[in-house]
């Protein structure tokens, strides 16, 4: 049985394309008995984005407003493009005051990752890899897998995740766990955004991204002196990119061997993590272990923000 809960709605990147998504998405909240705040984030339209980056940047910052009351939960309506235009804009040592003393979760994937890295770098806050509200809340069926897992990481001080895809390479690795999408991850490169993260255990994923795309955002951390300073790097899902002729038996199994053998840290995929239906929640800045083998891998968690 889950306790209700508030949920504050932010929108710092694209705005939904799909008003029936947001109304499957709030309906089905309010008859768990949750209640949803700004729902006006699903309405606010600017060119391609969900509002000014005034608006959106504001949006954020109302958490650091003392005078006003958090929420237990802040949920992205989507992704897209945006976010990064708002960094610059957010007031850190404001969320880093108000959020020390009471975390919340902060939720949200794809775009939604340079505002997690910009928070984790800029104020220590931890914030969760997970479901948004547009396309996981607001899907035609939801997925009793992605609930299941949402709820287990926000309201568990300890969790595990495991997989039975066979691993090349036996792990046995403790660090912060961080990461998010690829593409915007290596777009935030030698900016103050970055999490310098030491000994970690880095994930990512991606979507509509060709093998050698992904390979090339990889070589990209990798010449940047990023990888080498990691445990692992854990692959989830790189959904969408089409196969051609032209590749020549280049598939994403080739471009994993290849980083594999030019990276100098084991590599381990088959993470549930992505732009799928079926995906797991994920602390950003969390503690972890990862232990992988020829069976398959687990993941541990602790250390992040958790609901009473």
């Amino acid at each position: 049985m889950v306790t209700h809960r508030t949920f504050e709605l932010i929108a710092p990147s694209g705005y939904p394309h799909d008003p029936n998504a947001i109304h499957l998405a709030l309906k089905r909240l309010h008859s768990q008995g949750h209640r949803v705040e700004n729902v006006n984030a699903t309405q606010r339209r600017y060119q391609r984005f969900a509002g000014t980056d005034g608006e959106r940047a504001a949006e954020v910052n109302r958490l650091a407003d003392p005078s006003l009351k958090l929420p237990d939960i802040v949920l992205a309506v989507r992704g897209g493009y945006g976010a990064v235009r708002i960094l610059h804009g957010l007031d850190y040592r404001g969320l880093q005051r108000r959020l020390s003393e009471r975390p919340i979760a902060l939720v949200g994937h794809s775009d939604f990752t340079a505002l997690q890295l910009a928070l984790l770098s800029q104020a220590n806050v931890k914030t969760f890899g997970g479901p948004m509200l547009a396309v996981d809340f607001g899907a035609e069926s939801v997925s009793d897998f992605t609930m299941k897992h949402f709820w287990k990481a926000l309201t568990s001080p300890t969790f595990t995740v495991s997989s039975t895809v066979p691993q090349a390479q036996t792990v046995d690795v403790s660090g912060t766990l961080w990461g998010g999408n690829l593409a915007v991850l290596a777009s935030l490169v030698g900016s103050p955004y970055m999490p310098p993260v030491e000994g970690g255990i880095l994930f990512v994923e991606d979507v509509n991204e060709q093998p050698f795309r992904i390979e090339r955002l990889i070589y990209q951390l990798h010449f940047a002196g990023i990888l080498e300073r990691q445990q692992a790097l854990v692959l989830g899902d790189f959904s969408g990119g089409r196969a051609f002729d032209y590749d020549n038996g280049y598939d994403l199994r080739a471009m994993v061997e290849q980083v594999r053998s030019v990276i100098g840290i084991p590599i381990v995929t088959g993470l549930q993590f992505g732009h799928i239906p079926d995906m797991l929640t994920l602390p950003v800045g969390a503690d972890a272990r990862l232990v992988a083998s020829g069976h398959g891998f687990k993941l541990t968690v602790s250390g992040h923000p958790v609901l009473a």
